[in-house]
């Protein structure tokens, strides 16, 4: 490759990264600043307006300009309120302690509405402490009531100029980024399916199985987070142009996640059944092939490059089809009606996602143009209200984590008091950060953050032993600050000791780096010491006690989604919105059960008999979704009787689960049995015998789900 194209083939997939928007802004907010404190010889101001200028980029959502706009100015005036209300206080030690936990407390309450409001109550909440920080380390310069707030405020208001900027001469960069990554997760969901068809003895497709649920888990997310880029850059207008051909790659990736999450025949039986076949070995190189597509989606997305289709997954297909009607037509080796009607669903499901991935997303649509998203977020004041009432309750997560995070704090300004009233304010922003709404997450921020923290002094301790003093320092300040924003969503530890490093040079600016340095590791260890005895001990959200909840919303809302796939086997087919949101509530709440199974074993070992049934109850949900989405990704029209005969027997499958979901709340079960269901399927045509086949495959799932919760209840 010439180096003018190396050159630039590097440059875009810098450019196509998902941290080079906020780094770059972030660079320019930190150096901006630094030259302007360098050019009027206010070193002084270095601190605040930087801490400033943090807080506002941590309080950034990927929002449109017009969107960004009012965000920006709800976040300073949370800022403002939040830095003159710790300036006011601080000098009164009995006020500032009252106030602490009552606005700790209000600020986690208000993510309730939203996440956008959360990201806000969180940034207003570390930008509370960093008013004490720099309050604390003005002191021995002058004072000044407002100088603080005001330097603060700066710094947050040319990021956030920075910002809006940047989103109107950007606008379609963070949508570009969130569908690249559901398709790298889609291509990751694709390579961990293929797994499951190995017709090799002795593999364990339970923990196959389980990882297939965690990847879900992830593709889940990342169409969560795409929908909310959406819903923002289309608000309530038409879409059109470039947004409309974004929509439609949307619409595709949750056609292509729902026929990718559908199970067409227990692996097990089909392994065995095939074992001397090669199908299912072709059936695992296409779906590899299809996450090669997947990820080359990805790519051209992400740098905005063409995208050129590889003939070698059609070429594959048409093998597969071949290999299949080759075992299917066989007289001695043929195998029984049910696994051939597999087979021919499952290969029509494979041809199905790799037309979807070979279409072109600029071609109009009809069906998905008038498709329309749902917006999470509350459309009044009432309804926002209304979201925060009904948190306020004991039971409610985020009310626990309100609670504990506002004692903490509390505790941490006690010892902060009783050990050092100067330069202790760090302990505060460690309870901050490592107290976590788990545990688990708690546990696994308080080592990264001691971790990040001791290679942090180390660093900063040698940098000031080499050059102590120096105008090259104000760079390295900038660029350590850029390093923790380019590493905190994956590598904690990094982005930890790259901040440390951050402000050991900011106080050398002003005095002594090295004094902050023993200070900074107490503050830590304290600060981390007040999270961990907060989490374990202030309304402790061990998951557990949310087991039934959670699994018992996984049961109900697959019976939403088998509700909607019956209404359309008489309509046909048809992605209109009901069936949108049944379908992405079924995926939310299996990802809501495989993220809790996580934190659960992350916690101490109180339940050590149940673990295994847990694992094996979040496999089985998985797979009963699986049965479901291959009903939803056929959906063909059928007739009337056959129709009438399909929803006879599904209304009885959806009565069942819905019996199971009030049994798992602690409510009485009205469901009634359906074994023997699917009898008169060998006398109904291929439709009705693949559908009446499912069923009863979701049913026996129901019967060994109910038996994995009566082993958790014993548990």
């Amino acid at each position: 490759m010439p180096v003018a194209a190396a050159l630039t083939h590097t440059w875009r997939r810098f450019r196509g990264s998902d941290r080079y928007a906020e780094c770059v802004r972030v660079f320019l907010a930190l150096g901006g600043i630094v030259a302007w404190c360098l050019a009027r010889g206010e070193r002084a101001a270095v601190i605040p307006a930087l801490l400033g200028a943090i807080a506002c980029a941590l309080a950034e959502t990927e929002d449109h300009w017009r969107n960004r706009l009012t965000t920006l100015l709800i976040t300073l005036v949370c800022f403002a309120a939040a830095a003159i209300a710790v300036e006011w206080l601080l000098p009164s030690p009995w006020l500032f302690a009252l106030g602490l936990p009552l606005a700790t407390f209000a600020l986690v309450m208000l993510g309730a509405v939203s996440g956008r409001y959360a990201t806000i109550a969180g940034a207003t909440l570390i930008l509370s402490v960093y008013t004490m920080i720099g309050v604390d380390a003005a002191a021995d310069t002058s004072f000044d009531p407002l100088r603080e707030p005001l330097l603060l405020l700066a710094g947050a208001a040319w990021y956030g100029v920075l910002s809006l900027l940047w989103s109107a001469l950007a606008p379609q960069q963070a949508l570009r980024l969130a569908l690249a990554r559901l398709f790298d997760a889609l291509a990751d969901y694709l390579d961990a399916k293929a797994a499951l068809f190995a017709p090799v003895h002795g593999v364990d497709r339970g923990a196959l199985q389980l990882e297939l649920a965690m990847r879900n888990e992830r593709v889940v997310q990342a169409l969560n987070a795409t929908r909310l880029v959406l819903v923002d850059r289309i608000g309530t207008r038409r879409p059109r142009g470039v947004t409309a051909a974004r929509l439609q790659l949307y619409f595709m990736a949750q056609d292509i996640h729902e026929r990718a999450s559908s199970t067409h025949h227990p692996y097990d039986a089909l392994a065995e059944a095939l074992f001397h076949s090669d199908v299912l070995f072709r059936c695992a190189h296409q779906l590899r092939l299809q996450a090669t597509g997947c990820r080359a989606r990805a790519e051209s997305l992400r740098l905005r490059t063409p995208l050129s289709h590889d003939p070698q997954p059609g070429a594959a297909l048409r093998d597969l089809c071949e290999a299949i009607d080759v075992v299917t037509q066989h007289p001695q080796h043929a195998p029984e009606a049910d696994i051939t009607r597999s087979l021919e669903a499952l290969a029509r499901n494979l041809a199905a996602i790799q037309a979807l991935l070979e279409e072109d997303a600029d071609a109009p649509n009809a069906e998905r143009a008038a498709g329309a998203l749902q917006d999470p977020g509350p459309q009044s004041l009432a309804q926002a209200w209304a979201r925060i009432h009904i948190q306020l309750t004991p039971r409610s997560m985020h009310f626990r984590h309100a609670v504990r995070l506002s004692l903490a704090l509390l505790a941490g300004y006690g010892v902060l008091l009783a050990l050092h009233p100067r330069h202790g304010y760090w302990i505060l922003l460690t309870t901050l950060l490592v107290c976590q709404p788990s545990y688990g997450a708690t546990q696994r921020l308080l080592l990264q953050r001691v971790a990040g923290t001791v290679l942090g002094l180390l660093a900063g301790w040698a940098t000031l032993k080499l050059a102590p003093f120096g105008p090259w320092q104000m760079a390295l300040i900038v660029l350590t600050g850029v390093a923790f924003f380019a590493a905190r969503q994956r590598r904690y530890t990094l982005a930890t000791a790259s901040i440390t490093l951050f402000v050991m040079l900011c106080f050398n600016q002003i005095g002594s780096g090295d004094a902050v340095m023993w200070p900074r590791l107490l503050d830590t260890l304290l600060g981390a010491g007040i999270a961990a005895l907060a989490i374990y001990t202030v309304l402790p959200e061990w998951r557990g006690r949310r087991l039934d909840r959670v699994l018992a919303e996984a049961m109900r809302s697959d019976a939403r989604y088998l509700a909607q796939i019956l209404d359309q086997y008489a309509s046909g087919k048809r992605d209109d919105l009901p069936y949108r949101i049944a379908r992405r509530d079924a995926h939310n709440a299996d990802a809501a059960l495989s993220g809790l199974l996580a934190d659960m074993l992350r916690e101490p070992d109180r339940m050590p008999a149940s673990r295994e049934a847990m694992l094996r109850f979040l496999t089985d949900a998985h797979a009963l979704l699986g049965q479901l989405s291959s009903l939803g990704a056929h959906r063909p029209v059928t007739p009337q009787a056959t129709a009438s005969s399909i929803r006879h027997q599904g209304e009885r499958v959806v009565a069942t689960l819905d019996g199971f979901a009030a049994a798992l709340d602690g409510h009485a079960s009205t469901a009634r049995d359906v074994a023997g269901s699917c009898e008169a399927a060998n006398e109904a045509d291929d439709t009705t015998r693949f559908v009446l086949g499912q069923l009863a495959r979701v049913m026996a799932l129901h019967q060994r789900l109910r038996a994995h919760a009566q082993a958790l209840s014993a548990g």
